[in-house]
């Protein structure tokens, strides 16, 4: 097998010039994979439109969702909120070919491989709490006192769990069942939107926003779990950093004012494993 595993999230296609990056996403190779983590758009039918362009193009598209997929926004026409929202993104992706978080896990078999490809949704919990805070409470009342809250608190609902974090928890739990069921004699991509692990927010400009970025429950699952490279987005950084000695990759495009300040044409799609073009 030739060809490149390549991953991309946040693409946010509710704006024009994002929309026209992504449609200049292509494979360099007929073999080429794509992993899409997270953030493609808000509304329902843009996932979809999008998701279907790049199944049309790439021999493989995996995808996780983001916070944007799992809001019911008021613009879109599909209403469901929580996990019935979740469930009929699945049920859409499965309809396109894509590969999504309640599949069995694929195996690139390319240059770098074999590995096990897990698509992860795991939320969290609110457990990266701001500065000088211990509680989720006090935290939520830092993020209001300095104006930094997430959307997630309008419209990602988590019905028909009581709150996000029972949500998370759930998703942990199950999760961490199916990884431990893989393959123990091949390394893993770890593909969630959410990072594993919390040094990557230390990096934010408003540290408010990083417990809406993840849970500490993950913090060695990178190790435990074997992976030879951890994929996320979500934080808009896009950049390569090492833990434990595992290669952790943000693979964000963001909103157009953020990779309009980087200068160039924005050339989100990294590669992950394999062989260039």
């Amino acid at each position: 097998m030739t060809g490149a595993l390549y991953a991309v999230s946040d693409l946010h296609v509710s704006y024009a010039q994002n929309r026209a990056v992504v449609d200049g996403l292509r494979p360099e190779s007929a073999d080429d994979w794509l992993i899409v983590a997270g953030d493609v758009g808000e509304v329902f039918a843009d996932v979809e439109r999008t998701l279907r362009l790049l199944r049309d193009r790439f021999a493989r598209v995996v995808w996780v969702p983001g916070n944007h997929e799992l809001w019911t926004h008021p613009t879109d026409p599909v209403t469901l909120r929580g996990v019935a929202r979740y469930e009929a993104l699945v049920a859409m992706c499965r309809e396109l070919g894509v590969d999504t978080p309640e599949d069995d896990y694929p195996v690139w078999h390319g240059a770098g491989g074999p590995v096990t490809v897990a698509p992860l949704f795991l939320l969290y919990d609110y457990s990266f709490r701001a500065p000088g805070t211990t509680t989720k409470e006090e935290s939520l009342r830092a993020a209001y006192a300095s104006g930094v809250v997430c959307t997630d608190e309008m419209l990602l609902h988590p019905d028909p769990y009581p709150d996000r974090e029972s949500w998370c928890r759930a998703r942990l739990a199950a999760t961490a069942r199916r990884l431990d069921a893989t393959d123990p004699a091949l390394p893993t991509v770890l593909v969630n939107h959410w990072p594993l692990v919390r040094q990557p927010t230390e990096v934010l400009w408003y540290p408010e926003f990083a417990q809406w970025c993840g849970t500490d429950r993950t913090a060695d699952w990178h190790v435990r779990h074997r992976a030879a490279v951890a994929v996320y987005g979500h934080l808009h950084i896009p950049r390569t950093t090492h833990y434990d000695g595992v290669r952790f990759e943000e693979v964000s495009l963001g909103y157009p004012r953020e990779w309009g300040r980087r200068g160039g044409d924005p050339r989100p799609m990294r590669r992950i494993l394999g062989d260039a073009g």
